[in-house]
């Protein structure tokens, strides 16, 4: 899949939309951080070869408002916490450890370098801060701003238009007949797309006909068509074939060997646009939409494609795998020292939401794989929850 997609050019933006985007520039340093000494504390600003003593107050510095004179022999100046550091000083004494008196002051001993941020103490000028290739957090972008920057340059977001097929679908809120389900996986791969950088464009759902699956996707722009249902072998699963008839499309990829989502496809249209056809049951979509749909728009982002996997102990016996490789959701809980544990739900029917939505992780099985005992270490996916 990753071979046949383009990745996406890059666009300047404000820090404060760049978040969850992929970074497509180096960030280094302009400059030290701090870019002078500075105080780790409120207390006074000492010279340590006068420690301790009686010393003359001879000024303050106040953060963003440095003291302009030294601190001689005998002398200390008034400091508060990110002040710079007075010429001549090299320790601060706190506040709590000093004592006032009129216009001096009286401190214990104290060390060079006693409360003192060096300059350059969190990163250097020149220093590389971010790496091209990685998500911008919250906690990157403060490093971004940290250094300066008040824009950066990212993946502009893939756009990704979904389209679920099937007459038995009812969008939640509607009114469904008596053999009718709500549509419960669109909204949720929606959420993902826009989780993982991307915009969703959700298409209204088309019917079980290929001319009416073909007019859903014919004008819509995006960087990616996926698909919901109509992906199997039955005689009501047309999306392939109204594809194929009427865009164009030409696969890659015809169904995969993994449990759940074997139907699983990848094409693309005679117009350029790619397709990713994932099946109907949700716990099988979702499945896939990790195993696939996130490295997909990692990729077209400039990001990294790989799954991080973890290993855990499992908590229950399972039984030896067959030829397809097994992605079995778990719940996910730290034992008595700390080691993360997996207890795989009995049922993994791949039409369940309730089990996904109580699943923190997934543990994969490789094909053909023995069976565990309890005890036995597994490979897991952690799935992005919410505590």
């Amino acid at each position: 899949m990753l071979a046949k997609l383009p990745r996406l050019k890059a666009q300047s933006v404000v820090l404060a939309e760049a978040v969850g985007r992929v970074l497509l520039e180096d960030i280094t340093a302009g400059r030290p951080q701090p870019p002078f000494d500075a105080s780790a504390m409120d207390g006074w600003a000492v010279r340590a070869a006068s420690t301790p003593g009686r010393l003359q107050i001879v000024g303050e510095s106040a953060a963003g408002r440095a003291f302009a004179g030294a601190a001689g022999p005998a002398e200390a100046v008034r400091i508060f916490t990110g002040a710079a550091i007075p010429s001549g000083a090299d320790a601060v004494v706190i506040q709590e450890d000093a004592s006032r008196q009129g216009s001096e002051v009286v401190v214990p001993p104290a060390r060079p370098g006693q409360n003192v941020r060096p300059q350059g103490q969190d990163f250097r000028k020149g220093d590389l801060l971010i790496r091209l290739g990685r998500r911008l957090d919250p906690w990157r972008l403060a490093l971004a701003a940290s250094a300066g920057m008040a824009r950066v340059a990212v993946s502009r977001r893939p756009i990704v238009a979904i389209l679920a097929t099937g007459e038995e679908l009812v969008a939640p809120g509607g009114a469904p007949g008596p053999f009718q389900i709500f549509n419960s996986g669109t909204p949720c791969l929606a959420a993902l797309v826009r989780a993982w950088g991307g915009e969703a464009i959700v298409l209204e759902t088309a019917s079980d006909d290929v001319e009416s699956i073909a007019a859903a996707v014919r004008d819509v722009r995006c960087d990616l068509l996926m698909t919901l249902g109509g992906a199997s072998v039955g005689d009501h699963d047309l999306v392939k074939p109204a594809l194929e008839a009427h865009l164009g499309l030409a696969l890659s990829i015809d169904g995969i060997a993994v449990r759940p989502g074997k139907p699983t496809w990848f094409g693309s249209l005679k117009d350029g646009r790619s397709v990713l056809g994932l099946p109907g049951n949700p716990a099988s979509a979702l499945v896939c939409a990790e195993l696939f749909l996130r490295p997909v728009l990692m990729h077209l982002q400039g990001g990294d494609p790989a799954l991080r996997l973890l290993v855990a102990r499992s908590i229950v016996a399972l039984a030896a795998n067959e030829r397809r490789e097994h992605w079995m959701r778990a719940r996910l809980v730290h034992g008595a020292a700390g080691t993360l544990e997996a207890e795989t739900f009995a049922d993994q029917d791949s039409s369940l939401v309730t089990v996904f939505a109580e699943a923190d992780g997934l543990v994969r099985r490789s094909p053909g794989a023995s069976a565990v005992v309890p005890g036995d270490l597994v490979e897991v996916l952690i799935l992005e929850r919410a505590q």
